[in-house]
């Protein structure tokens, strides 16, 4: 394995040593009644001071890969934790039901809402079933129609993102992944109602923006959002898929990248140690957060809210206009 690519996790290491540490003494004091709090507090500070001290060196190769972290909470998981009276709406009418992309009605702090999430599953059988969050075009024509739906009924939407991109097989395509993707973009420009949309973990290239075309479109601090992924990056550039760390710094995929390209709205902080070590409290914060957006959005009228969302994308970027000089004719 080249320099480069060694393990992209070392840096938890210490945090994992601090915690093992923690473990130990906590069961001989459980077992043999002696009282280690103030040691364990210590370990506690120590495992603080330490997380916060890597947590500001984290490279964009560490980011990628703390995104895909399988411990990661994903889209079930936050339904679960932040949604009241989800009901799942299933199918495209068209061709099927696709699992990647799970779609229905909630209410989130009292407010009802759609829920548009990419899954990924949990399970080595769930994420076969879900194709390891990568959706098939029946997934975006699902999304489309519950999106109209809200449309009609004035219920903002709330999208989830978390693909390493749609799937790229060839009865994908044949059923129009690459048109379904390219609607999907049309539509929510001018969908007439509000969008949210947060990256949790992945946002890969169309298969993210299918869904994630939004009034508000936010990340949250160890997720990523890419054209394409560092190794597909590394194997185009270099023909080397091993330079993939090199590759993921000069994406600019990071949240802080992002939001200083003008492309995400904000970066969502995370527990300290990541989401995958307290998806709970990550969880409060995330529900804290689109509860803000959607009731800011609320009191916006629609034709404003469409206009903002227009200006917005068409801002992204940065283009030079030149003006050639007009040629004199040629001498016969």
């Amino acid at each position: 394995m080249a320099a480069n690519m060694s393990d992209p996790r070392d840096f938890e290491k210490p945090l994992l040593e601090i915690e093992r540490r923690i473990g130990d003494l906590e069961k001989v004091q459980q077992k043999a009644g002696v009282d280690l709090a103030g040691e364990i507090a210590k370990l506690r500070e120590e495992w603080e001071r330490t997380a916060r001290d890597i947590w500001t060196k984290l490279t964009a190769w560490q980011r990628v890969q703390l995104a895909r972290d399988p411990g990661r909470p994903e889209a079930t998981d936050y339904i679960q934790m932040i949604l009241e009276d989800f009901v799942d709406l299933h199918g495209d009418k068209a061709f099927g039901d696709d699992p990647a992309i799970i779609t229905g009605l909630a209410r989130i702090g009292g407010r009802r809402v759609m829920v548009v999430a990419q899954r990924k599953g949990k399970t080595t059988k769930e994420r076969m079933q879900c194709n390891f969050g990568s959706p098939h075009p029946e997934g975006y024509r699902k999304a489309l129609e519950k999106m109209k739906l809200a449309e009609k009924f004035g219920l903002p939407v709330l999208s989830i993102v978390n693909t390493p991109g749609a799937y790229p097989g060839i009865g994908a395509e044949e059923r129009g992944q690459a048109t379904i993707i390219a609607r999907n973009l049309f539509e929510m420009a001018r969908l007439e109602t509000p969008v949210i949309s947060v990256v949790i973990g992945e946002g890969g290239s169309g298969g993210a923006l299918g869904i994630c075309l939004a009034d508000r479109l936010v990340i949250l601090e160890n997720a990523y959002f890419s054209v394409i992924s560092p190794e597909g990056c590394a194997s185009i550039l270099w023909r080397d898929s091993s330079k993939a760390s090199e590759a993921a710094e000069l994406l600019k995929l990071t949240p802080n990248d992002l939001v200083g390209l003008g492309i995400m709205d904000e970066v969502i902080p995370e527990p300290l140690g990541g989401a995958h070590r307290n998806p709970a409290a990550m969880g409060e914060i995330l529900k804290k957060k689109l509860i803000e957006y959607i009731d800011e959005l609320a009191v916006i009228p629609i034709p404003k809210l469409l206009d903002q969302r227009y200006r917005k994308y068409r801002k992204i970027g940065q283009f030079l206009e030149v003006e050639t000089a007009k040629l004199a004719p040629t001498q016969a």
